[in-house]
């Protein structure tokens, strides 16, 4: 009998046992699944709330002519190309008159920023700088252009770097100033993911307002003279090139048209000022001329008449 009695004690210990190891295994099941539970609902809060993501600059630039332009309008586009690394360069443009065509090329090249170089009578250039698909445009004179061949400058700088940009206080003074100021931030502004670009900084792209013109220079940026081994660093600007000088005629609404935004009042077409200076020369000519016609009349007013008496020289 003992020993039945001490083998049922042991069993109900052994069941007593099972029960408080399953109720244990229970109230951790249930932890577990609190637990589970809650980290679930804190992903769904973060993934509620939108992650701040860094805006990436994606500026691309479509660079073509039209036809009729000559070497120093073309050298000028290469130098161009070089300084920019974003830009894609595109054939000639057939049509001057077909400008409606442009937005859809630099849709097909994937740009949504377009320079282009217009060429009339093959000595007047002018730079169309547009933001696409829906604009604004500037149309600008080019004038005073000078290339680095030409120039042959001592300064240099690693092809594909980016530059900086500095523009004159005096394009805050205006309306049409700070959006031109705009414009060529983000045309002339290298993105640093671009596909050419080299992650260097080594020469600055200033752009200056002076008798309403904007004067481009490109400048070399030497951080330490080369004499001066010893002493604090110094910083001094070397020019590059290419410079040129450009004259804004018309700011439009739209990419290569629509309403004008702004017109320059005091821009005279080339071509009027070469009509100007042949008028001038001709009226030299016209001078000239009356000169002779009053002389010639003057003369024929002082000639005395013929004397009836007078003995004729063949008799004499």
């Amino acid at each position: 009998m003992g020993s039945i009695l001490k083998a049922q004690k042991a069993n109900a210990s052994k069941a007593a046992r099972a029960v408080d190891r399953k109720g244990k295994r229970k109230a951790d099941d249930m932890m577990a699944l609190d637990d589970s539970d809650s980290e679930f609902e804190e992903k769904q809060e973060l993934e509620a709330v939108p992650a701040t993501k860094r805006r990436k600059n994606k500026q691309r630039v479509l660079l073509l002519s039209s036809r009729g332009v000559t070497h120093r309008m073309r050298h000028l586009m290469n130098d161009l190309e070089v300084l920019l690394p974003h830009v894609k360069k595109d054939s000639k443009l057939d049509s001057k008159s077909q400008l409606h065509l442009l937005p859809e090329l630099a849709d097909l090249h994937n740009c949504n920023n377009t320079l282009y170089f217009e060429a009339r009578r093959h000595e007047d250039l002018y730079l169309w700088a547009a933001k696409m698909p829906n604009g604004p445009s500037i149309k600008m004179h080019v004038q005073n252009v000078h290339t680095m061949d030409e120039l042959k400058m001592t300064g240099n700088c690693l092809k594909g770097s980016r530059g900086l940009l500095s523009f004159d206080k005096s394009f805050d003074d205006t309306e049409w100033g700070k959006l031109t100021k705009e414009l060529f931030t983000q045309i002339f502004g290298i993105p640093p993911t671009a596909r050419k670009a080299k992650p260097f900084v080594d020469h600055i792209l200033t752009f200056s307002v002076v008798d309403e013109k904007i004067w481009f220079r490109n400048f070399q940026i030497i951080e330490k003279d080369p004499l001066s081994l010893n002493g604090p660093p110094q910083m001094t600007l070397v020019e590059i090139g290419p410079r040129f000088v450009l004259t804004p005629i018309r700011i439009f609404e739209g990419a290569f048209g629509g309403a004008t935004v702004y017109s320059n009042p005091e821009f005279i077409t080339p071509a009027a000022i070469r009509t100007a200076i042949r008028k001038e020369q001709g009226k030299k000519y016209n001078i000239r001329k009356d000169a002779e016609q009053a002389s010639s009349v003057r003369k024929e007013k002082r000639r005395r008449a013929e004397d009836e008496l007078a003995v004729s020289k063949v008799f004499a």
